[in-house]
C-alpha cells in the first residue's frame, strides 16, 4: 500500500472528522452538563472536598470525558491546555517524560521525586533516573487527574512539595454499573495515524450485594513516529500491555466502612531508543541507541471508617506498595563511545529499580460550631524507599543504591465561615533517614539523617456571589536525596549539601457569572500570581572539577514566579476555554534564567454541541512563545532548554448514542497537530509527533 504525501493525509483526516459529525445519528447522548465548566469541579485532593473555584489554591481536575477527547498515550497529551503544568523530557515517546510544574521539574530528574509527588490511588509514586523520565503506568489505567499547584498541598503530601501534587485515580466497577445493574463488559479498539499505533482493551465490571470487582486488561502497539518534517522520531516503536484488578467492600453501621484492594500493572517494550537524548534545536542521540524495558506496578489497601455515630471520627487507612523496574540492553554507543567507569557507564547495559512502601493513617474531625463550619485533619505517614541500580560493569556512580526512610506527622485545618471566608491552616513535620549502599570509597559510612518543616496559611473571601480573592504563604523545606548526596563520577559525592528552603506567596481571584448571554450559560475565570524565593536551591554542579568538586552544590538563592489564568465558557450549544501561564526565574548566583522554567503558553479551546445528534466537536489550539535558558549557576545558555516560539493546532469529535442498538457506544477521535507544524517544547528533548489521528471506539453491554 501507497503512503499519501503528508498534505493528502491532512485532508483525510479532516474529511473523516467532518464526515464522523455528518454521520452520526440522532437520538445521542448529550455530553453532561457543566463538562465544559473546569471550575466547577470538586477537588478531592485538597483536604475536604470542594468545587476548584472555592479553593484557595490553583487546581484543575481532568476526569474520564477529558481523558476519552484526548485519547493520551504520553503525559504530555495528558496535560495540554492544563495552565502552568508542562512535561519534560520526552515529547512522543511512551517512557522518558517528567513533570515540571511553574517552572520545578526537569528531564534529568534532580529531585523531581521531592519537589512534585506523584501518587497512583493515594500511594505515592518514586523514580529518579537520568533522562529516563519518571511515570511509567499506561494512562488508559485512570478515570481521573488531579494536578494541585504551588506549595500549599506540602502538609497533605510532604515538606519540599515546591512545585505541587499529581495525583491519578484508577477505574472502579461503579463506573461502568448504573443502579440495578450489576455487571458490565467493555470493548475498546482504537488506533493512530502517526506510527500506525493499534490499541484494544476490555474491562469487566461486576456487582454482587455491597461489594463490588473489576479487571481490566489494555494492549497497544505502534511502530516509529515522525514529525511534522517527516524525520522518524527514535524510541516511538513500543510494546505495552497493563492490567487493572480492583475491588471494593462496603459494610458496618449504616454502610460506613469501606475495604479497597487496587493492583495495576504496566509492562513496556521501546525499540531503538536514545540513551540519553541531548535535546537542543536538532534531536540528537549522542549517546547511542538502545531497547528499553521497564515494569510498573502499585499495590494499595484501603480502609476508611467513617463512624457514622461520631463527628469526631473519620478514618483512614492505606497500605501501599510501588515497585518501578527499567532496563537498557541491546546499546549501540555513538561514534567513539565505549563502555566505561563514569560518564561513559551511560552506555552500558544497565538496570534500575525502585520499591517503595507507605503507611498513610489520617482522621478527620468535624469541629463545627454555630457559623463556622470547621474540619481538622491529622496524619501520619511512614515511607521506605530502596532503589538499586546496576551495570555490565558495576556499580553505576551517577545513580547511587541506597534506602530513605521518612516519618511524617501533619494537621491541617479547614475553617468555613458563612460559605463566605473560608480559612486553611496548615503543618507538617518530617523525620529522614537516608543510607548509601555500595558506595565509592569516598561516599561510604556517609548516613544522614534530618528533619524538614513545612507551614502554610491559605485564606478565601467572598466580595459576593460573582467575586472572591485567596491568597496563601508557604514556607517548606526539602532534605537532600540519595541522587543529590550520593552521586559521583566525574564528580565526587555531595555529602555537605544544606536543605532546600522556599517561601511562597500567592494571590488571585476568581470570578463567576450565570446568564451571560443567555439564561442556561455560565462564565467562570481564576486568576493566580505567585513568587518562590528559595534558598540554598539543590542543583547539578556543570562546572565544577571532575574528582575534586562536589557532584551537586547548594546555589546562593533563587526565584521563581509567574501567573496563570483559567477560563471556561459553557452554554447549550456552544463552550470555550482558555489556560494561560506564564512564568519567571533567576538565578540567584549568575542573575540569569534557570532551564527548567517553562515558555509562556497559551492554550484556546472553542466548540459546538449538537445536542440533536449526541456530537461535540472541538478546536484547540496553543500557542508557546520563544524562550532562552542557562544551566544552573552558568552562564552559558542551555540549548537543550531553550527553544523557539510555536503553535499548535488539534481538533476532537466526541459520540455516545444512548437509544437503540447502538447504545452504550462511544467514539472519539482526536486529530493532533493538524497543521503537521515541526516543533520542539523547550522543556522536550526530542521533537514532538506531526499530524496524528487518534480513533477510539468503544462499546459497553450491561445487564
Amino acid at each position: 500500500m501507497t503512503t499519501p504525501p503528508r498534505p493528502a493525509r491532512r485532508g483525510l483526516v479532516l474529511t473523516t472528522a467532518l464526515a464522523l459529525a455528518l454521520a452520526a445519528p440522532a437520538g445521542a447522548q448529550q455530553v453532561e452538563e457543566g463538562f465544559f465548566q473546569m471550575l466547577g469541579r470538586i477537588i478531592l485532593g485538597t483536604g475536604t472536598g470542594r468545587v476548584a473555584i472555592d479553593t484557595p489554591q490553583a487546581v484543575t481536575a481532568l476526569d474520564e470525558q477529558d481523558l476519552a477527547i484526548r485519547q493520551p498515550k504520553t503525559l504530555s497529551d495528558v496535560f495540554k491546555a492544563v495552565p502552568g503544568v508542562q512535561t519534560a523530557g520526552a515529547s512522543a515517546r511512551m517512557l522518558g517524560q517528567a513533570f515540571n510544574i511553574r517552572g520545578i521539574g526537569n528531564a534529568e530528574q534532580v529531585a523531581s521525586e521531592e519537589r512534585i509527588k506523584v501518587t497512583v490511588d493515594g500511594a505515592p509514586k518514586f523514580f529518579e533516573a537520568y533522562r529516563v523520565g519518571s511515570f511509567f503506568s499506561d494512562l488508559d489505567l485512570y478515570k481521573r487527574v488531579e494536578v494541585l499547584r504551588g506549595p500549599a498541598s506540602s502538609t497533605l503530601y510532604g515538606s519540599g512539595v515546591i512545585g505541587g501534587v499529581i495525583a491519578f485515580t484508577t477505574r472502579d466497577a461503579s463506573d461502568y454499573l448504573e443502579e440495578g445493574e450489576t455487571t458490565a463488559l467493555r470493548f475498546r479498539l482504537g488506533g493512530a495515524s502517526n506510527g500506525e499505533t493499534a490499541t484494544g482493551g476490555v474491562t469487566f465490571a461486576h456487582r454482587v450485594g455491597n461489594a463490588e470487582f473489576l479487571a481490566a486488561l489494555n494492549r497497544t502497539r505502534g511502530g516509529t513516529m515522525q514529525d511534522g518534517s517527516g524525520n522518524d522520531i527514535p524510541g516511538t516503536k513500543h510494546n505495552a500491555t497493563s492490567a487493572l484488578v480492583k475491588g471494593g467492600l462496603t459494610f458496618g453501621n449504616d454502610g460506613d466502612q469501606d475495604l479497597t484492594l487496587a493492583y495495576s500493572r504496566t509492562v513496556t517494550d521501546l525499540k531503538d531508543s536514545p540513551v540519553t537524548p541531548t535535546g537542543g534545536a536538532t534531536f540528537i542521540p549522542t549517546f547511542g541507541i538502545a531497547d528499553v524495558a521497564s515494569r510498573d506496578e502499585t499495590l494499595t489497601l484501603t480502609w476508611r471508617n467513617g463512624f457514622a455515630a461520631s463527628d469526631l471520627l473519620d478514618l483512614t487507612v492505606q497500605l501501599s506498595w510501588t515497585d518501578t523496574w527499567l532496563e537498557k540492553t541491546n546499546i549501540r554507543p555513538g561514534p567513539g563511545l565505549s563502555c566505561l567507569p563514569g560518564t561513559f557507564q551511560v552506555v552500558c547495559p544497565s538496570e534500575y529499580d525502585y520499591t517503595a512502601l507507605a503507611l498513610k493513617v489520617e482522621n478527620k474531625s468535624d469541629l463545627s460550631v454555630g457559623s463556622w463550619q470547621n474540619t481538622l485533619t491529622l496524619g501520619l505517614q511512614l515511607s521506605e524507599q530502596d532503589r538499586r541500580s546496576a551495570s555490565s560493569i558495576g556499580e553505576i556512580g551517577f545513580h547511587p543504591q541506597g534506602t530513605d526512610r521518612k516519618l511524617g506527622v501533619y494537621a491541617l485545618g479547614e475553617f468555613v465561615q458563612n460559605d463566605r471566608l473560608t480559612i486553611i491552616p496548615g503543618l507538617r513535620v518530617d523525620f529522614g533517614d537516608r543510607e548509601g549502599r555500595n558506595l565509592p570509597a569516598s561516599a561510604r559510612g556517609a548516613d544522614t539523617s534530618d528533619t524538614a518543616v513545612s507551614a502554610s496559611l491559605a485564606a478565601m473571601y467572598d466580595l459576593s456571589d460573582s467575586l472572591a480573592i485567596f491568597g496563601s504563604l508557604a514556607s517548606t523545606q526539602r532534605m537532600p536525596t540519595l541522587d543529590e548526596l550520593y552521586s559521583s563520577g566525574p564528580q565526587v559525592a555531595s555529602l555537605n549539601l544544606r536543605k532546600e528552603t522556599a517561601r511562597t506567596v500567592e494571590l488571585g481571584l476568581t470570578w463567576q457569572r450565570d446568564g451571560i448571554f443567555a439564561d442556561d450559560d455560565s462564565l467562570q475565570m481564576k486568576l493566580t500570581g505567585f513568587h518562590n524565593d528559595i534558598d540554598d536551591m539543590i542543583a547539578r554542579n556543570s562546572t565544577g572539577a571532575a574528582g575534586v568538586a562536589p557532584y551537586f552544590v547548594n546555589l546562593r538563592s533563587a526565584e521563581i514566579w509567574g501567573a496563570e489564568l483559567e477560563a471556561a465558557y459553557d452554554a447549550e450549544r456552544w463552550f470555550a476555554g482558555l489556560a494561560w501561564s506564564k512564568v519567571k526565574s533567576r538565578d540567584g548566583t549568575t542573575g540569569l534564567q534557570l532551564s527548567d522554567t517553562p515558555a509562556e503558553n497559551v492554550a484556546l479551546t472553542l466548540g459546538a454541541k449538537l445536542p440533536d445528534r449526541g456530537l461535540v466537536i472541538g478546536w484547540r489550539a496553543q500557542y508557546f512563545d520563544a524562550i532562552t535558558n542557562y544551566s544552573p549557576g552558568a552562564t552559558v545558555v542551555n540549548t537543550s532548554a531553550s527553544g523557539s516560539a510555536y503553535d499548535t493546532h488539534d481538533l476532537f469529535v466526541t459520540w455516545s448514542p444512548q437509544d437503540g442498538a447502538l447504545a452504550g457506544l462511544e467514539v472519539n477521535l482526536t486529530v493532533e497537530n493538524v497543521f503537521d507544524a515541526t516543533y520542539r517544547n523547550n522543556l522536550a528533548l526530542d521533537p514532538a509527533s506531526g499530524v496524528n489521528a487518534k480513533l477510539s471506539v468503544g462499546k459497553t453491554l450491561t445487564w
